[in-house]
């Protein structure tokens, strides 16, 4: 394929892992709201949006649907745990090939960006501790919209908006761990490139429809051959 002229990238499951740091600090925004420890894994699936999560779980746990505030709430909760569960998550790590590949691409001047379910300030929040915000200049994020082809056609529109010019999605890589990220990338026009760096394996990957599959980012992308001489 020819050079692409955007490489978005999930956060969680692909750059980083953050040893449960998310799923402790929806717990504790339930518990010191409502009472109960809500487990998130019990009610939801990986590559869900931030604000889905919240709402199917206070569905699950409470019984009924959250009203606007109450779901923000719950979300606003959650954001001012995160922080510290992250900063002291013994679990966390970023993945392999991050730390060597996304220099490499910024220094060969590829327009990177960030592409998840995650509310804005969670995924910086995750990112933070690693200092690997220094590296994405745009993205679409799970409070942009419940639907993760939207939030990927978002952070498509917001890459040209930096280029100068309206970007081909043809020329976007998008790439993410889940069959999710594929269906995104796809409803947004875009190439899926699927990592098993995550809960999915190469072959899950394919059958979900990725363009292209890598066993983690320390395999070569399409399109980049060697970005640095």
């Amino acid at each position: 394929m020819e050079r692409p002229h955007a490489i978005l990238f999930d956060v969680d499951g692909l750059l980083i892992t953050t040893g449960g740091a998310g799923t402790r600090s929806w717990r504790w925004a339930f518990n010191e709201l409502y009472g109960i420890p809500a487990d998130i894994g019990r009610f939801t699936e990986a590559g869900m949006t931030d604000p889905v999560v919240g709402r199917l779980t206070f569905t699950n746990v409470i019984g009924r649907e959250p009203s606007p505030e109450e779901l923000a709430a719950v979300i606003s909760h959650y954001l001012m745990r995160l922080p510290e569960e992250v900063a002291s998550s013994p679990g966390y790590r970023v993945l392999d090939g991050v730390e060597a590949l996304l220099p490499r691409l910024a220094k060969a001047g590829f327009l990177l960006g960030i592409t998840t379910g995650a509310i804005e300030a969670a995924a910086h929040i995750k990112l933070a501790r690693a200092n690997l915000n220094r590296f994405f200049s745009f993205g679409g994020y799970g409070s942009d919209s419940a639907d993760r082809g939207e939030l990927t056609r978002k952070a498509i529109d917001r890459a040209g908006k930096i280029a100068g010019s309206e970007l081909d999605p043809k020329r976007v890589l998008v790439l993410g761990d889940t069959p999710k990220d594929i269906a995104a990338a796809h409803a947004a026009g875009a190439i899926g490139v699927g990592v098993a760096s995550g809960h999915f394996g190469k072959d899950e990957l394919r059958a979900a429809g990725a363009d292209y599959v890598l066993e983690s980012l320390v395999d070569e992308l399409p399109g980049i051959a060697d970005p640095v001489s």
